[in-house]
């Protein structure tokens, strides 16, 4: 049976909680691209997996509190809570409208907007 892509994208916020880079990078695409509004984008299979390991690292996981979620065949759209547990012991909530768009079963391409402000002020 296949998962719609409200069921994956659904899935892959789930996996978020305790991340395993090879398993996230698993649900895109070859050529995709995920990006960070404030920052660059980051293009390609690799080089999203390096970027979540290197960004997951920081973290002993993170939890995506999803308010809510409209799909629409391919695209999906989610606004949500990302809260980052620190491996001190601390956590980082951060406000995220998330984009995401599905073709073949896998993330062609994932943007999420947040400010960039919240996350400068919990790492300073």
């Amino acid at each position: 049976m296949t998962r719609s892509a409200d069921e994956l994208i659904t899935e892959f916020c789930k996996q978020w909680a305790s991340p395993n880079p090879d398993e996230l990078a698993g649900y895109f695409a070859e050529d995709a691209v995920y990006h960070n509004i404030p920052m660059d984008p980051v293009q390609g299979r690799q080089a999203i997996k390096e970027f979540i390991a290197g960004f997951t690292a920081a973290f002993d996981g993170i939890d995506f509190q999803v308010h809510r979620q409209v799909s629409d065949g391919t695209l999906v759209m989610n606004e949500r809570t990302d809260v980052m547990h620190r491996k001190d012991g601390g956590e980082i909530p951060l406000p995220v409208m998330g984009v995401f768009e599905v073709q073949d079963g896998k993330i062609a391409a994932w943007r999420d907007y947040f400010d960039m402000a919240a996350i400068t002020k919990a790492f300073s």
